[in-house]
């Protein structure tokens, strides 16, 4: 299993996704057969999450190759990240007590010898240390090991769940402050209070196709208790009248710029912005980083190609420029973080025309966001 750097490798992967596999994936896709068969799931979030491609492209081109009925269980889980980053942009703060969270734990457990254990792959789970080993490999699991290892990271090792949100964050190819940071709260029993994930050795065994035996887990554990219930906030989401002759900021969360709602407008530079370890507040792996370089870089050359002034910049120089901007939303997380703890105001959102209007039915949990998916599919199909 290899990630590609580019849109067009990505593209590429989608098409032969839709064409030869996604006929069988609601029957299929939560089976994890292991990183050298990966055929049963498309493997596309981390482009997805870059940008490289979206989720209205994803969604048209499944739906010109079967009908919406067919298509349904996998056009949820592609909207599945919409509603998460969805909901979060509706209550930050959440993000924000995670991270305050996060550094008075890690105080706490940088010597704690489970822990260490446990981001090693050297617990007496066979298959959690099968799976930590993959992570840091391939930058990657199936979404249902991911329920599965954070349920026996919180319940059998009894550890943090933000420390393990922030050890996904570092080796995840597809992480993004949203659906790994809501995951982890969700499979906690934070998120959905009073409801938590538990993991189970025949779910484990029958999903894995019997590759683990003799699983030892905690399968009778209460859901964490939450300390705080968040309230949501009113944002809007509204894109300036005039989009012409300014600076734009691309962030690595749209790196396909050319094919988003604004390729048509005339800005006057394109910035591409890098986000290193010395601005972020989660330390990211060098695998990650350097797959972030590739698809950053590779959105300079296409803008280039087509005689687009573009160039990449650590985010950092943002402090140097002092005109008025534009920039595409970056969405919770750290690149918005930079924006606000160096009080950069010059600078003003854009946002996706699929955000502006799925944010609106991210104000409960995802059964109420389901039941508008085929409003959502409507709108942009």
């Amino acid at each position: 299993m290899k990630f590609k750097g580019s849109r067009a490798e990505a593209v590429e992967e989608l098409n032969q996704f839709i064409e030869n596999n996604l006929l069988e994936y609601s029957k299929l896709r939560n089976f994890d057969f292991g990183p050298q068969k990966r055929d049963n799931t498309s493997c596309l979030s981390p482009y997805v999450t870059h940008g490289l491609i979206d989720e209205v492209e994803i969604i048209n081109k499944s739906l010109k190759r079967f009908s919406f009925v067919k298509n349904e269980k996998f056009i949820q889980e592609v909207l599945w990240r919409v509603y998460w980053k969805g909901w979060l942009e509706l209550r930050p703060n959440v993000w924000t007590d995670y991270l305050r969270e996060l550094r008075d734990i890690k105080e706490n457990f940088k010597n704690n010898k489970d822990y260490l254990d446990a981001i090693e792959g050297k617990t007496n789970i066979e298959c959690f240390n099968e799976w930590v080993n993959e992570l840091q490999k391939f930058n990657y699991l199936h979404n249902h090991t991911r329920m599965w290892f954070a349920s026996i990271w919180i319940f059998t090792l009894n550890l943090p769940w933000q420390l393990g949100a922030e050890f996904f964050m570092k080796h995840l190819f597809d992480g993004d402050a949203a659906s790994n940071t809501l995951g982890w709260r969700w499979v906690a029993g934070v998120q959905t209070q009073g409801k938590n994930y538990l993991a189970t050795e025949w779910n484990i065994r029958k999903f894995t196709n019997n590759r683990f035996q003799n699983i030892k887990i905690n399968e009778e554990a209460a859901p964490k208790i939450a300390e705080k219930i968040y309230s949501i906030t009113e944002k809007s989401f509204t894109n300036p009248h005039l989009l012409e002759d300014k600076v734009l900021l691309v962030f690595d969360n749209n790196l396909s710029m050319e094919f988003t709602n604004f390729k048509g407008h005339n800005f006057k530079k394109i910035l591409i912005i890098s986000n290193t370890n010395e601005t972020r507040q989660v330390q990211l792996s060098e695998n990650v980083l350097n797959f972030k370089t590739l698809l950053i870089n590779d959105q300079s050359n296409r803008l280039k190609e087509k005689s687009i002034t573009a160039e990449v910049i650590k985010i950092d120089e943002l402090k140097n420029i002092k005109e008025p901007i534009y920039a595409l939303y970056p969405t919770v997380g750290e690149n918005l973080d930079y924006l606000r703890l160096n009080q950069l105001k010059n600078i003003e959102f854009i946002y996706r025309e699929i955000d502006q209007f799925s944010w609106q039915f991210c104000n409960k949990g995802f059964f109420n966001f389901k039941s508008h998916i085929p409003k959502i599919v409507t709108k942009f199909n």
